[in-house]
């Protein structure tokens, strides 16, 4: 994998041109980004892969509109996120992209229907509680609607996570490390739940993994190492 001129795809739904970002301050400053392009098509699926430390998940934080780089410029679905202040910028996140961490991030004094209708309510979706609970059944949840995330296994809580993300119907979805906080077979389940609503929905997916084969179930492969795009590979080109 040493081609690092793989064309981007046609009608990009994420595009990162020269972003530079560094983190911290003072003598603890790091440039953790250096100088990325990177071109996402529209409905593509990207794995993101590389050593620790090399920036696959703040390059992730950045592609979402989570981070802002101290140069260059990204843009979501033709969207040029530097021209938004905070708040649009956090209605614009709420639109269009869907978000799913490894530590699942759920809030602890809500249901899981309550976790994944919080962004539909402040998306403005009027049955935000019936769609709730119709992604909740889609990720095999129908009958733990009613549960804390207390009373779920790590695995449950991944798939309110992912119901989540894919409740306002984004048309990009992100995911650091979903499997970081689950045993193999759970991880699979979440994968696979994963993919799928990537294939059914036709959202754009950006992975960020540190499992080679995982990342190969992708359209292309994107390697970083200390900050810096160092190879892409097209699967099955």
């Amino acid at each position: 994998m040493n081609d690092t001129s793989v064309a981007p795809a046609p009608s990009p739904a994420i595009r990162l041109s020269g972003v530079n970002l560094s983190l911290g301050r003072g003598a603890a400053r790091v440039h953790i980004l250096k100088d990325i392009d990177l071109h996402i098509g529209a409905g593509e699926a990207v794995g993101l892969i590389g050593p620790s430390g090399s920036g696959k998940s703040t390059l992730l934080m950045v592609a979402a509109g989570l981070e802002r780089p101290d140069s260059g410029t990204v843009s979501l679905a033709g969207e040029d996120l530097g021209k938004l202040n905070e708040d649009a910028l956090a209605r614009f996140r709420g639109r269009h992209v869907g978000i799913v961490f490894q530590s699942f991030h759920l809030i602890p004094t809500m249901t899981a229907v309550e976790n994944v209708a919080v962004p539909l309510e402040l998306a403005g979706v009027a049955d935000a509680f019936e769609r709730a609970a119709r992604e909740l059944a889609a990720v095999g949840l129908a009958e733990r609607v009613g549960h804390y995330p207390a009373e779920l296994s790590g695995g449950e809580q991944q798939r309110v996570a992912l119901a989540r993300a894919l409740g306002t119907r984004p048309a990009i979805l992100v995911a650091d490390e979903p499997t970081g906080n689950l045993d193999e077979a759970t991880g699979a389940e979440i994968i696979e739940l994963l993919f799928q609503g990537h294939a059914e929905r036709g959202t754009t997916l950006v992975l960020v993994t540190h499992d080679g084969k995982l990342a190969e179930r992708c359209d292309r492969v994107v390697r970083l190492r200390s900050g810096r795009i160092e190879a892409q590979e097209r699967i099955g080109a």
